[in-house]
Formats: C-alpha cells, sequence, structure tokens
C-alpha cells in the first residue's frame, strides 16, 4: 500500500496522533504525510481535532470505509486472506497472554485488594511477567514473517516489540504499557488493529 493509502492506514492504526507521529508509522517524512493528510482532509476523509490540549489526526467514516476499501483491495490482489486468518487464529491466545501480562504489570491483588496496585516490589512477580511477554516476542517473530511473506507492510513488528522488552529488561518499566511511546503494548495493539483492519473484523467480532 502506498500514498495517501498507506496513509490513512497509519492514521488508523495510530487512532489519534499527530502529522509527525504518522509519519513515523508509516516510514515517509513530515511534509509528504502532512501534504497527504491536508488532501485527505479536503476530501472528508480524516479530521483534525484537539483533546486535553493535544492535538491530533483521526479517521472520519468515509476515511474508515476508504482504507477498509483499500486494505480488501490489497488482500484480494495477493490472495492472502487464508493465510492471514490462519495467523489471526494464532494471534487471538496470545492477546489474551498480552492482555493478562499488562494487568498483572499494573496490579497485584493483595488479599484485602483484589485491585492493589502493582508496586514492583515483588521481583518474582514480575519476573513472571516478564517470561509471558518474552513468550510473545518469540513467538512474535514467527508471526511477522509469516504475515511479510503476504502483506510487506506487516513489516517491524518484530522488531519494534523486542526493542521495547530490551528496555523493559533494562529497568524501563514504561515500556510495558505507556501509550505514549512504542511499548509492548502499544505495538501489539497497533498488531492487533492490523489484524482486524485487513480482515475487515471488529474487536467484538472476536470469541
Amino acid at each position: 500500500m502506498t500514498g495517501q493509502g498507506a496513509v490513512l492506514h497509519g492514521v488508523r492504526l495510530c487512532g489519534f496522533g499527530e502529522t509527525g507521529v504518522v509519519a513515523r508509522r508509516v516510514g515517509r517524512s513530515v511534509d509528504a504525510v502532512e501534504g497527504e493528510l491536508i488532501e485527505a482532509a479536503a476530501r472528508g476523509l480524516v479530521m483534525r481535532s484537539s483533546f486535553a490540549g493535544t492535538g491530533g489526526w483521526s479517521l472520519t467514516e468515509n476515511g474508515r470505509a476508504e482504507n477498509e476499501r483499500l486494505l480488501a483491495d490489497e488482500l484480494a490482489d495477493v490472495g492472502g486472506e487464508d493465510a492471514v486468518r490462519k495467523v489471526y487464529a494464532e494471534f487471538l491466545p496470545l492477546n489474551a497472554l498480552l492482555q493478562r501480562a499488562c494487568t498483572d504489570w499494573q496490579l497485584r491483588p493483595t488479599a484485602g485488594d483484589p485491585l492493589a496496585a502493582n508496586d514492583h516490589l515483588d521481583a518474582d512477580w514480575d519476573a513472571g511477567v516478564l517470561h509471558e511477554l518474552a513468550v510473545i516476542d518469540r513467538a512474535l517473530e514467527s508471526i511477522t514473517a509469516r504475515l511479510t511473506a503476504v502483506l510487506p507492510r506487516f513489516g517491524g513488528y518484530d522488531t519494534r516489540f523486542a526493542a521495547a522488552l530490551a528496555r523493559v529488561r533494562a529497568g524501563e518499566g514504561g515500556w510495558v504499557d505507556r501509550s505514549d511511546v512504542d511499548s509492548c503494548h502499544r505495538v501489539w495493539f497497533e498488531l492487533h488493529e492490523d489484524l482486524l483492519a485487513t480482515l475487515n473484523l471488529n474487536r467484538g467480532d472476536e470469541p
């Protein structure tokens, strides 16, 4: 996927992001992406808004429909639907593991408080979370390879996740689940959205 189509998809994966964020996601210059976004806004495909002092781009309903049309055409052109669906079926249990790992990173239940915040003083508890993330990291290498064999735009998820996990191991705990950096959770969230968009599924459709 190239040109404005790639930029629209980048906006969808970011959900809401400044021009620079979208540009990094699609691997193009800020100036080029800004031009595409301005043109897309004139076509009613994206809109710029501000929330809590932060501005960014998001898809309109028409933009989401156009993104889905382009993705369907792309998948049909390569005849890759069956392959992507097989990977998606393997992704789902890993998604449950990722969600549990992030919850355990944020919370450590006690006898008196099942929603007690994780103060990260229990090294064994946090080591269990890192083990789960390492399992996902190993599986993601194969998943990414199989997806990129069909659609090259899936490249990079494995290396981004591995880079985030390396920062966690180095003591930067926020790289597990922060939404404002390329954390393990952020990378996984984008991969999840990419699979759903590619297969024209909604999160509510999942088992």
